[in-house]
């Protein structure tokens, strides 16, 4: 794995938000800011995990324990981040849950839980951060997609619907913000070896097949997912907006 990564003096000192960043590519998302010297704030459900995260990164770090499903809950998450960190520069939507179901099986209300998981809580924390950007004169909004439905994966049909339709959300808050000059775009991870997909899917057999898929030959690792969404909030990243980056090695 790489370690001469880029330093991005525009992040210095801006408060970022992520959603879901106890742990997986969440965590790696808070450890690169953190690294750029950036104030960041997290969401999480996971007390234990968001605590042994605070302890083991350096940086100016902070976090709310909340359910992403309630959404006033998230709202007053977010808005408590914001008294102690200042209004928000840059917002993550990252959290989401992969979880495999069978479509024979899905019902009404577990299609919702999942839509509320997945994708729900996105838009409604866009609608609570985006007035400080607009205030601000601008902003950069990421969020978080998968290339789930573009490989036309199956076993987890609600999640690939919920993960398609990110991209709808992307574009259209993308023109509705950018009047604004608040950026809005969609980072696309592949199979990126987090301990979660490690412990429950990452087979010898899977690994092999999904080699096979990509182009390049090396395993994805979540530093770079974190790294694609470092640039995109930089002011590097000053004129990409309503635009999907992949991280997924070539494997769509």
């Amino acid at each position: 794995m790489h370690k001469d990564f880029a330093t991005y003096p525009s992040l210095a000192g801006k408060t970022v938000f992520i959603s879901g960043g106890a742990s997986g590519i969440g965590a790696e998302i808070v450890a690169a800011f953190a690294s750029q010297a950036s104030k960041v704030g997290f969401l999480d459900i996971d007390e234990k995990g968001s605590a042994a995260l605070l302890a083991s990164t350096p940086g100016e770090i902070d976090y709310e324990i909340c359910d992403l499903r309630d959404v006033n809950a998230m709202r007053l998450g977010l808005e408590r981040l914001r008294s102690r960190l200042g209004p928000a520069s840059v917002l993550v939507n990252n959290a989401a849950r992969d979880d495999r179901h069978d479509w024979v099986k899905v019902t009404p209300d577990f299609w919702d839980e999942r839509m509320h998981t997945n994708l729900r809580h996105m838009f409604f924390a866009i609608q609570t951060v985006a007035p400080d950007m607009i205030a601000a004169g601008g902003g950069s909004i990421i969020n978080m997609g998968s290339n789930s439905w573009w490989e036309a994966g199956g076993g987890f049909p609600a999640y690939a619907t919920a993960k398609a339709a990110v991209h709808g959300l992307t574009r259209t808050m993308a023109r509705d913000l950018g009047q604004h000059r608040i950026r809005v775009n969609t980072v696309v991870p592949g199979w990126i070896m987090t301990e979660r997909q490690k412990t429950l899917w990452a087979t010898p057999e899977a690994l092999e097949k999904h080699r096979d898929r990509q182009c390049l030959p090396d395993l994805i690792d979540p530093v770079y997912v974190a790294r694609m969404v470092v640039f995109l909030a930089s002011a590097d990243a000053a004129m990409c907006t309503a635009n999907n980056y992949m991280v997924e090695a070539g494997s769509i």
